[in-house]
């Protein structure tokens, strides 16, 4: 089993920027999803700028995450608006994932401890997590926020003053000078939420059967209070992305009757 380590704790400021607020975005971390039931990654179904999965009720999923760089990274991630680690309401802030260089993990349910989960599984929105605990606005998506780990330079070499001379040096910076960068985003307000889906969402993420899944704990220092990288996967039912367009209404699926299953007719048997 991979090893996987779970933030204990952070230090950097919360910001209320918008996550749209990242201009440019690094591409830190490569998000898929895994149907735990086959063992197949589910597709991409690019529609409108945005990224939709189909997903079928009752079949377990993880989210896989890939680490796409040679330094450790945090991935802060959310199911239905809900954080997967701590069960609050979802703010890239909080607690997530932390990644060696180049690792890649399944987070295959909602954190219970640091030995277990509770599955993910893909079920009728009314049986969601979030819906259950009351939250049910944001259903429908799989959200990641990444983040570079902060790297400390060496401090430069500064030369003992001459011996009979003055010593004179610049007063060093107040606290509230130190952290006026950091605390700089702290009063921008909320950006809008996401617009309303053309047709009503049919699926949501369950809390499924507890399963073991042990992480440990580790420190991780931000590099910034805004995300690196965002990535959003939006996923509904079959027929619900169908009347959304995302799915053409005529792709055939296994086990659909046809009404004309061939061209010509045949010579009879008898």
């Amino acid at each position: 089993m991979q090893r996987r380590t779970l933030l204990a704790s952070l230090l950097a400021l919360a910001s209320l920027l918008p996550l749209t607020a990242c201009a440019r975005q690094a591409t830190l971390v490569d998000v898929q999803v895994q149907n735990q039931d086959t063992g197949g990654l589910l597709p991409l179904l690019p529609h409108a700028g945005r990224d939709y999965i189909e997903g079928q009720p009752g079949h377990r999923f993880a989210v896989v995450l890939q680490n796409l760089t040679s330094e450790r990274v945090l991935a802060v991630l959310s199911v239905d608006g809900v954080n997967a680690i701590s069960g609050q309401t979802a703010g890239s802030q909080q607690s997530g994932y932390v990644l060696e260089p180049w690792q890649r993990i399944e987070v295959r349910g909602w954190r219970k401890s640091y030995s277990d989960i509770a599955e993910f599984y893909f079920t009728d929105l009314p049986d969601s997590y979030a819906a259950r605990t009351g939250r049910p606005q944001n259903v429908g998506v799989i959200g990641v926020a990444a983040f570079r780990e902060r790297r400390y330079e060496p401090m430069p070499y500064e030369p003992l003053p001459q011996i009979g001379r003055a010593e004179s040096s610049a007063p060093a910076p107040s606290a509230s000078a130190k952290s006026a960068d950091s605390a700089a985003g702290a009063s921008a307000p909320y950006g809008e939420r996401r617009d309303r889906q053309l047709s009503a969402q049919e699926l949501g993420t369950g809390h499924g059967e507890r399963r073991y899944d042990p992480v440990t704990g580790t420190r991780f220092e931000r590099e910034s209070s805004r995300p690196n990288q965002v990535v959003a996967l939006y996923y509904d039912s079959y027929q619900a992305l169908v009347a959304r367009g995302v799915i053409p209404g005529w792709r055939s699926r296994p086990g659909t009757p046809e009404p004309f299953p061939i061209g010509f007719a045949p010579d009879p048997t008898w």
